[in-house]
């Protein structure tokens, strides 16, 4: 899955387009690294999203499609 989607799927970012700018302004970390909105995320990643209200620190725990926003925590785990 693509990590503009993930974040989106996982509730971290309100909008699929708002992640995407997230990702183009170089603000998002997979496993260290700067990635582009179409990186693969895998489980097992740890993400790092840095955001104006500050930084948020995740590792995959699982990855779904859809999920209803009350079960969206299940997809990851806080570092």
């Amino acid at each position: 899955m693509r990590i503009d989607k993930f974040l989106k799927v996982s509730r971290m970012i309100k909008r699929r387009t708002l992640a995407n700018e997230i990702c183009d302004k170089g603000r998002v970390f997979v496993n260290g690294k700067v990635v582009k909105a179409g990186y693969e995320v895998h489980v097992g990643d740890q993400i790092e999203v840095h955001l104006p209200a500050g930084t948020r620190r995740v590792v995959i725990d699982r990855i779904a499609e859809n999920i209803p926003a009350n079960r969206a925590s299940e997809l990851f785990h806080e570092v």
